[in-house]
């Protein structure tokens, strides 16, 4: 089975890498030297910054 394409932008994985404190590992080994509870945290993050972004107005179905 193939790789699916990410959903978020490789901007945005770098940021939050960098808030959590592994970017430098992913610097060092690439996406797939990071563990399993690191990329775990990384999508809670995602979804929190996106959860705060629709309630702030933001980007979105309903706030174009």
């Amino acid at each position: 089975m193939g790789r699916r394409r990410s959903m978020m932008s490789d901007q945005l994985k770098e940021e939050i890498a960098k808030e959590l404190g592994f970017y430098d590992t992913v610097v060092r080994d690439g996406w797939g030297g990071i563990t399993a509870r690191d990329a775990g945290n990384m999508v809670t993050q995602a979804i929190k910054k996106a959860n705060e972004q629709a309630d702030n107005g933001g980007p979105g179905p309903n706030n174009q």
